[in-house]
């Protein structure tokens, strides 16, 4: 039998042997871990932003979980509710019958003609207003494809089942005159009248020469400006814009840029507790707010600077009131409209007023008499 063969091993290379040992059993990373990581990062980075500027669900009024119905409403053909507030005389001896459309953030109950128009005038004329909340706040049903033509027709509709006659007097105020000058091009024959209070214009409109809009849009505060390019440009980043607190959004800043009469009025109207804050967005910012801002600074299908007169052959004015220091909208742009379209547009121009004109006291008799004597 063999005896085995004993090698000695010197401690150097016992050493050697143990150090080659230990360093071929450390973690080797599989070839490609790297663009894998950073791949999973991004795909989680871009699911965090999907999710960040989605918004929320609406609280549709009347159903489980939203806030409950307590306005007078009528339903419209595509099954959608408008609620609807009336006031003055009974609509079956009016004589006068007004269809208000409220501005942006405000509701039904901020009929500010119906509110301010003397009793004596109201009765004298026999005047009936109705103010609706227009799609998505106050209690009147979302409409996601609502569009300037949509909300006419809404208009339309809802003078037709209150039973309002062939014609109708029509005045918008604000974010809410921009459906104004929908109704002019979509139902003009409907229209005994259209008064369009400071109405809001849409920068991007292509009939304003470039230098104008331009320079108006420049003069809104940084907030306003960034806020409305966005609801132009990026219509999707709107709600997420206007909920983050990294930069400031729409209305961050504007009671420092008021005007005197601006801020006086507001001060008036705080004091008065004027405000209906709680009704006009409980079915959330996104589908009152935010889907009016889109479809305000969006692209409209029609051009109200470039419009013909609706109104060949009858003795039918459309009336613009402005203040010419007016912080929300822009005096100049109202100013261009009203020369291209003078032969159907009465404009009136208040020297020291701002946005909230129609809210100081003479003014909505004033107003609705205008309205009512045409061309006068």
């Amino acid at each position: 039998m063999a005896a085995g063969t004993n090698r000695k091993i010197s401690a150097a290379s016992a050493r050697s042997h143990t150090r080659r040992a230990n360093k071929s059993s450390g973690l080797t990373l599989p070839s490609g871990i790297f663009p894998a990581v950073l791949l999973l990062l991004l795909a989680g980075l871009v699911a965090w932003g999907y999710q960040a500027i989605q918004p929320p669900p609406p609280k549709i009024c009347g159903s489980c979980d939203g806030p409950p119905v307590t306005a007078s409403r009528i339903q419209l053909r595509d099954g959608r509710h408008l609620a609807y507030q009336e006031r003055g005389v009974s609509k079956d001896v009016a004589k006068i019958k007004v269809v208000f459309i409220h501005g942006f953030d405000v509701c039904r109950l901020d009929d500010v003609i119906a509110t301010y128009t003397s009793p004596e005038l109201v009765e004298e004329l026999g005047i009936y207003f109705v103010s609706y909340d227009r799609p998505g706040y106050g209690e009147s049903d979302p409409h996601p494809s609502r569009t300037v033509k949509s909300q006419a027709f809404d208009i339309e509709e809802l003078a037709d089942q209150l039973g309002l006659g062939t014609k109708f007097y029509l005045i918008g105020y604000s974010l809410g005159g921009q459906i104004g000058w929908g109704c002019l091009k979509y139902i003009p024959h409907r229209l005994a009248g259209v008064t369009l209070l400071a109405p809001a214009s849409n920068y991007w409109w292509p009939g304003f020469p470039s230098n104008l809009s331009t320079e108006a849009l420049y003069q809104q505060p940084t907030c306003d400006y960034w806020s409305l390019r966005v609801a132009h440009y990026a219509p999707w980043l709107t709600h997420w814009w206007n909920t983050q607190n990294w930069f400031p959004s729409l209305g961050a800043t504007r009671p420092h840029v008021l005007s005197r009469e601006e801020r006086e009025v507001m001060a008036k109207l705080i004091a008065k507790g004027a405000s209906h804050r709680e009704h006009v967005r409980p079915q959330g910012e996104y589908e009152s707010l935010h889907r009016d801002l889109n479809l305000g600074f969006g692209t409209w299908e029609f051009d109200p600077v470039e419009m013909e007169n609706p109104f060949t052959g009858e003795e039918v004015y459309a009336h613009l009131w402005q203040g010419d220091e007016d912080t929300l909208v822009p005096a100049t742009l109202q100013r261009y409209i009203a020369d291209r379209h003078s032969s159907w547009i009465r404009y009136h121009e208040l020297a020291g007023s701002g946005h909230f004109f129609p809210h100081v006291d003479w003014m909505a008799d004033t107003i609705v008499k205008t309205m009512v004597n045409g061309k006068q």
